[in-house]
């Protein structure tokens, strides 16, 4: 099987030009023999790094307030027309995508990873807990959103840039089989890479790690991040990468530039890898060790869909 992972910055505030360079993307790794492709975390929608959206503790600004509003009106519904025309693009085309956004749902923002496939729209898992300051611009998911689409050659899971250090997330979805694990991200930390290394020794799974790498010039020129206002200054700084069960880097990471990394994934490996060692197999101790799962979808009042719960940054 081939897989890619698309290394692209994505313009704030510009959806219609984020969506259509999705589908370019999209579009190219499969002419270069991709089944499953996989796009970084918030690419429509937008990740904006360095903005503080005016917030202190205690106190928000009118124009902290304006930047939210845009960026509200810059996210997507889930379904809804651009979920309809990658369903269609992906029908088209034969593959697999798992694709970064931002869902727009009621009056709450939730950061998602998309999955689509020759039938369609699959599914969406809702980042569980947004990281720092995302609080302030995101809700929290809930265990109803954590699928495992099964491909017919391969099971796919998603956990979206720090979800990855959750150890009783990582241990739920193993559960479920994930045979090749989609990480959508904007962390472009070198130590990043060890934590891609590690998911896969520890899942023995193909690990499919993919990173913006966005410029200060990809920012509205009125925005300041706290980068600067440098038009050449790196925001995020790529990363992406393919691994595999066994800890191997079979691409990357892509730095410096945007791009799209392919590898041949060799499925046997997982057999090969789990043969030692099955976190949730034969390797668990249920006697010792167990786990809850709470896979009920919770929202403020019942019967209102649209009402998720969003934990307070501040005051």
């Amino acid at each position: 099987m081939t897989a890619a992972v698309v290394q692209a910055g994505s313009r704030l505030f510009d959806t219609s030009g984020n969506f259509a360079k999705a589908k370019d993307l999209i579009s190219q790794a499969a002419q270069q023999g991709a089944e499953i492709i996989v796009l970084p975390e918030a690419f429509l929608g937008g990740y904006p790094k360095g903005l503080d959206f005016g917030v202190t503790v205690g106190s928000r600004t009118a124009e902290g307030r304006e930047v939210f509003r845009r960026y509200f009106e810059s996210a997507i519904d889930v379904p809804g027309p651009e979920t309809e025309e990658l369903a269609a693009l992906t029908r088209d085309l034969g593959v697999h995508v798992v694709i970064g956004a931002v869902e727009r749902a009621g009056s709450t923002l939730h950061c998602v990873a998309l999955f689509f496939g020759p039938d369609g729209l699959l599914g969406k898992h809702r980042k569980l807990m947004p990281t720092a300051a995302e609080r302030l611009i995101w809700g929290f998911g809930d265990g109803s959103t954590m699928p495992v689409v099964d491909t017919g050659r391969a099971r796919l899971g998603s956990a979206i840039c720090w979800e990855n250090y959750m150890p009783l997330f990582r241990t739920a979805m193993y559960a479920k089989g994930v045979d090749i694990w989609c990480a959508p991200t904007v962390d472009d930390r070198e130590n990043w890479q060890a934590t891609m290394r590690h998911v896969a020794l520890e899942g023995r799974c193909f690990v499919l790690s993919a990173n913006q790498y966005l410029l200060r010039s990809d920012l509205p020129p009125d925005l300041h991040p706290v980068q600067g206002d440098t038009p050449e200054t790196v925001l995020i700084g790529g990363g992406s990468s393919i691994i595999s069960p066994l800890g191997e880097v079979l691409a990357g990471p892509l730095r410096h530039d945007e791009g799209i990394l392919t590898a041949e994934l060799d499925l046997g490996e997982i057999a090969r890898g789990r043969f030692d060692f099955d976190v949730t197999g034969h390797y668990a101790r249920p006697d010792v060790f167990s786990l809850s799962v709470d896979e009920t979808p919770r929202s403020a009042v019942d019967g209102h869909p649209f009402l998720p719960y969003r934990q307070s940054f501040c005051p």
